[in-house]
């Protein structure tokens, strides 16, 4: 072989032109390369894309072909020294149980199918003789007698009916072939395991095949209308079973230039790599040569214990379930630890675990030792001979059946203390990114845009809301159901129709805090556009309503503001205007007594100033109540019966409720209970009830109504009447004015409604008139 391949070496040598033309071919597919670099790295991409699709698949079948090599390890155990099982029904139930993916497990003494669990649906594998089987299965036997390692056979139809797989695990009991050990695995069941779903990727495939030994072709056991040659695919390959598992890729896109070019491409790479792999491969029979005389030499001095121990990819160890000492252990273990064998058979197995976690252990081994546990798994430290800290997965399974006295147990450990501190990392760095999230002074927070959910918000939201962060996470709408009423609608909006039409947005709205209060919320939104996925929210959620009750606060007092100024104005011209116009009265009455010639003509000017002086009295007195009103800063309040105030009201008016000949609708509840300066109320009811008499229609008797009732959470008083009415397009801008009448009545002073506006404004709240003439009048007072 060697000479072959000096010959193949000189050949080349000795014939330049050849070589020349081969470089020149192989020179073109660089330059093809280079011309077709977009190409390329779509084909990387694509090759990245597959090799990840192959690690994922290699680990989940690397995994499963693990936990097989255990089960069949573990049921192997059950042997004595004379080769018969020992609680093989309860051992393999307890494997059934744990591994409910398996179909069976068997144990097959000289190749005859002996014990089989669960019998039931495995009757026709029962006493089968795998010797008297089709050539491929007594190849596939003698193969993992040979390696002396544990071998799958098929996928195969099996005798019990259905497709599947048959792991099995050659025994040696002193030095003597035994037989087998095995588990059968439906073949959907391995695929599922592996991952090989041809529905979980849009553009690629999965393909299982196996080169039959009679035959020596290439069988493919999943259907699939693509041409492994005309499609780009990649393959591992699986020696316990010499299975190869393909990825393929069945994406039909692409120019025709890159598709020659990677032909080109392929072509000398399929060339170099084959002549690479056939001397990789000469390489590899030769160690395989060396390493399977050296298995031989040291499976033929191994004893039992010592082929199954020391064989095993994981530490196991064969403890005194009553005393605690280590009986047996293999290599793999005591490389674990850092120990040599006769030092770890002179300790007891609680001294190498871990302080901190040897309590928890107790627990669970006592639960074994009561039968309440027949196996558990578990994750623990251990202490190396070095003092350093060693994390093991450790299975712990019981040697005795239920209801015997506890012997042994067997411990087996999988070192996972690369991955226990590549995890540790990772919690540490999310701690460090949480706790510098949460220093924000705001809520930050991701979401989907499409679906509204919301996927990570900072502790910051208990401090803001109230809400705990699994409260916020609970509920998809969470969000959306804790948004202001009047604001819900305009979000939803502008997360439709605004957001995705830029990169970064600012909102202010409202939501409902934990405790039921408002909060004005400042909202910076960024989207994350990601090819080939929906649109993503990132924000932060500031908290803003003190600014926005300042804000409130200064627009208040600008209304305040705006509304004294308007009052002043009118009150200088009340003042400016009917003062004037009293003053001249007074004046020119005193020029006409200092001119009268008879004392008769005097008297009479003297009587007339006299009245012209009340007239004043009376404007000054009313002046001094609007300012009263309007400059009152300590207001007294007091929580008052409406309904008491509605009778004491009546009682005053009685007597002209009697001569009206009135009907008094009082619909006021007595229950109903505001907060307003007793003065005040007491001159509002009355005013309103004397202009109800005073204006009735003189046709009809009048009809009163006073009611009370909540409008949007606020109290309304409504009085009602059915008099002769306002024509409010006409005075409805200067009902309420001073010293505006519009109805001729002689008794009217136009005082009442300014004064009965002004009390009302004064208490923060408001009064509207609803009028018609010859039909009647309505006034409506909201009380703050």
């Amino acid at each position: 072989m060697a000479k072959k391949s000096n010959r193949l070496s000189v050949w080349f040598l000795s014939r330049p032109k050849t070589t020349g033309f081969i470089f020149f071919w192989f020179l073109l597919s660089l330059i093809s390369l280079i011309v077709s670099q977009r190409y390329q790295i779509f084909q990387e991409n694509k090759e990245r894309e597959i090799s990840n699709i192959l690690a994922s698949v290699e680990g989940n079948i690397e995994q499963s072909l693990k936990n097989g090599y255990n089960i069949a390890l573990t049921l192997a155990l059950t042997l004595d020294n004379d080769g018969k099982p020992n609680n093989f029904e309860q051992v393999a139930s307890q494997l059934i149980k744990s591994n409910p993916d398996l179909q069976a497990v068997q144990l097959v003494p000289d190749g005859i199918i002996k014990y089989i669990y669960p019998l039931k649906g495995n009757e026709p594998a029962l006493n089968l003789n795998l010797y008297k089987s089709p050539p491929r299965t007594i190849y596939e036997a003698k193969k993992a007698i040979i390696t002396k390692k544990m071998y799958y056979q098929g996928p195969v139809k099996l005798t019990q009916g259905g497709v599947g797989v048959i792991g099995r695990l050659p025994l040696f009991i002193n030095n003597k072939f035994w037989g087998f050990s095995a588990i059968v695995v439906k073949l959907d069941t391995l695929l599922k395991q592996a991952g090989l779903d041809n529905n979980k990727y849009e553009n690629y495939r999965f393909q299982l095949s196996k080169v039959n030994p009679i035959t020596n072709k290439e069988e493919f056991f999943l259907p699939m209308k693509y041409d492994l040659k005309h499609q780009q695919s990649k393959a591992i390959v699986f020696p316990e079973g010499d299975w190869k598992i393909y990825v393929i890729n069945i994406d039909p896109y692409g120019t025709l230039w890159q598709i020659i070019s990677a032909i080109l491409f392929g072509l000398s790479l399929t060339g170099l790599s084959s002549y690479l792999l056939t001397r990789l491969l000469r390489k590899q029979v030769q160690l395989q040569t060396v390493v399977h005389a050296q298995a031989s030499q040291l499976i033929d001095t191994e004893s039992k214990f010592k082929n199954i121990f020391d064989h095993a990819a994981i530490g196991i160890a064969r403890v005194n379930s009553t005393t605690g000492e280590i009986l047996e252990v293999n290599q793999y273990l005591c490389d674990f630890l850092g120990y040599k064998e006769n030092e770890l058979l002179s300790k007891k197995i609680k001294s190498l675990i871990y302080l901190d976690d040897l309590g928890e252990e107790r627990i669970s081994f006592k639960k074994l030792l009561k039968g309440e546990l027949r196996q558990f798994n578990k994750e623990s430290r251990y202490l190396g001979k070095d003092g350093t800290v060693i994390w093991g997965s450790v299975t712990i399974t019981p040697l005795w059946d239920e209801g015997e006295v506890p012997t042994n147990h067997i411990v087996i450990i999988e070192d996972v203390t690369k991955r226990k501190l590549e995890e540790q990392i990772l919690i540490d760095s999310q701690r460090r990114i949480e706790s510098l999230i949460n220093t924000i002074d705001g809520i930050v927070w991701e979401g989907n845009f499409s679906t509204h959910q919301c996927t990570f918000v900072s502790e910051k939201v208990k401090d803001i809301l109230g809400y705990s962060v699994k409260q916020w996470m609970s509920s998809p709408n969470f969000w959306l159901d804790h948004l202001y009423p009047e604001d819900k609608e305009g979000m939803v909006s502008y997360l439709e129709m605004m957001l995705p039409n830029d990169s970064q947005h600012d909102a202010e709205y409202r939501m409902f805090a934990k405790d039921g209060s408002i909060v004005w919320i400042r909202d910076i939104v960024t989207v994350i556009r990601e090819e080939g996925q929906s649109y993503k929210l990132r924000g932060i959620m500031i908290d803003i309503t003190n600014k926005k009750e300042a804000e409130e606060a200064l627009n208040k007092s600008f209304n305040l503001v705006t509304e004294q100024n308007k009052r002043l104005l009118n009150f200088s011209y009340i003042v400016s205007h009917n003062l004037r116009s009293h003053a001249g009265n007074i004046q020119g009455i005193s020029t006409l007594i200092e001119s009268a010639q008879t004392e008769d003509d005097r008297n009479e000017m003297i009587q007339l100033l006299k009245k012209v002086a009340g007239n004043l009295n009376e404007t000054l007195f009313n002046l001094n109540n609007i300012v009263n009103i309007q400059t009152s800063i300590d207001i007294d309040i007091e929580p008052l019966y409406l309904s008491d105030y509605v009778q004491g009201t009546l009682a005053v008016q009685k007597t002209q409720i009697l001569s009206k000949k009135a009907t008094i609708l009082n619909k006021v509840d007595g229950d109903i209970v505001v907060n307003y300066n007793r003065a005040y109320l007491e001159s509002i009811l009355l005013n309103l009830l004397s202009n109800a008499l005073r204006y009735s229609h003189p046709d009809r008797k009048p009809v009163i109504s006073i009611a009370c009732f909540k409008e949007d959470g606020q109290d309304v008083l409504r009085v009602s009447d059915n008099g002769i009415g306002i024509d409010l397009e006409k005075y409805g801008d200067k009902l309420f004015g001073i010293y505006q009448t519009f109805n001729g009545n002689a008794d009217a002073r136009g005082f009442g409604l300014f004064i009965s506006k002004n009390q009302v404004e004064a208490m923060g709240g408001k009064i509207e008139v609803e009028s018609a003439l010859n039909k009647g009048t309505t006034f409506k007072i909201y009380f703050k």
